[in-house]
């Protein structure tokens, strides 16, 4: 009896383990074979493009969404963790609005480093 108690609890461990692990993935990026860069989204267990896994990550974390601009929104009306997706040349990258200041959602939530050479996100600071 006292070895399938035991048991019991290793495996609840495991799945416990493994859960966390599972968890770690999202934001993870891969290359598909034809060359298409995708972002696991662990919330809604898929690959998406990286700018439509930040527009995922905007929608479900409830906060504000400042939308998508080449102007960043008034600083006086921007609270903790607002998210906002900049327009530069070089293309997209969402912001987050993080202990008074805007920086790169990558920066925040550590996703994949990968994020902070996409589109625009190089060129964030500039």
């Amino acid at each position: 009896m006292r070895i399938a108690a035991l048991l019991a609890v290793l495996l609840g461990l495991s799945v416990s383990a493994q859960a966390e692990v599972m968890g770690d993935r999202d934001g993870e990026l891969r290359e598909t074979a034809s060359g298409v860069l995708l972002a696991w989204d662990d919330v809604g267990q898929t690959w998406r493009k990286p700018v439509a896994f930040w527009q995922a990550f905007a929608q479900r974390e409830g906060v504000k969404s400042w939308g998508q601009s080449r102007e960043y929104p008034p600083y006086d009306d921007v609270r903790e963790l607002d998210v906002f997706m900049v327009e530069l040349d070089s293309g997209l990258c969402l912001m987050q609005f993080y202990h008074q200041r805007w920086r790169r959602a990558n920066d925040v939530r550590r996703w994949s480093p990968g994020f902070n050479s996409l589109a625009g996100c190089p060129d964030v600071f500039k």
